[in-house]
């Protein structure tokens, strides 16, 4: 019941983060790197620093844990400059591809690398017993997220040039997928930002929100990333102005603000869900790429909501579903697997 309870948590918060582009659209006449930096600073300082405090005990502060183990907040901090490059690309992905077969590409290689490294740093043998679990699961999720993928392609083949840019007014298909495989290797690096951290989860914190301080330190160094990127692109592109159009600012905060909050409910709800599973069982193990799975299939519950996958044709509305599927399989495979050896 506990490790049901925290996939639904986790399920929860990867729906927020599926949602997050979508209050994006509601941004007027920004330019792209006015409204990314804006909702950075919401999802990657102040919406993890209130999560971060959670985690704060009784009498304590949140400056004397992540002084704990000084080391481990500055390794955080440094995978979490690496995985900005990844959230940067990222953001380019939906560009280019669309929220659907971006993040799907994208999520895919990231749960790949993000459950498998750490797990090989843990000295786990993926060949066997509980390791192996592992690494099937694993293969089955990107295998579900490679089918989606086929399906954006043959989308990509089956709809006219009028209407793919109606879809998705930046799309290119090359550039995309180039950008989706990079921003997956690099996110994959929050994975690494948590385990560097896991020493910042103090005694006497709060066992619901423990690893959130870790989270602020991963967000930070992202943070770093983005706002040197974006600024750079404010300054060549004269764009600075956006910040300055009064008559907007409030609209455009506002679902800055909103998206932020959606983009980080699901490290949010990770953090909060993993409290409800066994430290050393294989579901703790497979968290992250629970994640990505259903960060996937939620995605993909929006590009079709948002009508990304119209006019795609009956073979390729099959080809997605057979590929969401198997990632809903992916989610429950390792507790499934472990149910019946034990039955």
């Amino acid at each position: 019941m506990n490790a049901l309870l925290g996939l639904l948590i986790i399920a929860v918060g990867s729906f927020g983060q599926s949602s997050s582009y979508v209050p994006i659209k509601k941004v007027k006449k920004w330019s792209w790197e006015s409204f990314w930096l804006t909702q950075g600073v919401f999802a990657w300082l102040v919406f993890p620093l209130i999560g971060a405090f959670l985690a704060v005990p009784e009498g304590g502060s949140l400056v004397q844990i992540l002084s704990t183990d000084t080391s481990a907040a500055l390794s955080a901090v440094g995978f979490g400059v690496l995985w900005g490059i990844g959230g940067l690309t990222f953001g380019l992905s939906m560009r280019y591809l669309g929220v659907a077969l971006g993040q799907s590409i994208a999520l895919g290689t990231c749960s790949a690398f993000g459950t498998v490294i750490p797990a090989i740093m843990k000295g786990t043998d993926l060949f066997h017993s509980d390791g192996l679990i592992l690494l099937v699961g694993v293969c089955i999720t990107v295998a579900g997220i490679a089918i989606i993928g086929f399906a954006g392609y043959l989308r990509s083949q089956n709809i006219s040039e009028e209407a793919r840019k109606k879809a998705v007014k930046d799309f290119a298909l090359t550039k995309g997928l180039f950008v989706a495989l990079l921003a997956g290797v690099m996110s994959a690096c929050f994975a690494l930002g948590l385990e560097a951290g896991k020493p910042l989860s103090v005694a006497g914190a709060n066992d619901l929100f423990k690893t959130l301080p870790a989270t602020l330190m991963v967000t930070c160094g992202g943070f770093l990333t983005n706002a040197v990127y974006c600024l750079f692109q404010n300054a060549k592109n004269r764009t600075f102005c956006d910040y300055g159009k009064s008559s907007l600012l409030v609209n455009n905060l506002l679902f800055c603000a909103l998206a932020g909050l959606l983009w980080y409910s699901q490290f949010f709800g990770l953090g909060v869900g993993k409290s409800f599973l066994d430290s050393d069982s294989i579901m703790m193990a497979f968290s992250w790429c629970i994640l990505m799975s259903l960060n996937v299939l939620f995605s993909n519950v929006w590009g079709v909501i948002l009508k990304e996958w119209k006019g795609s044709g009956n073979k390729t509305v099959t080809v997605l579903v057979v590929g969401l599927m198997i990632l809903i399989f992916s989610v429950v495979f390792p507790e499934l697997y472990k149910t019946v050896i034990n039955v």
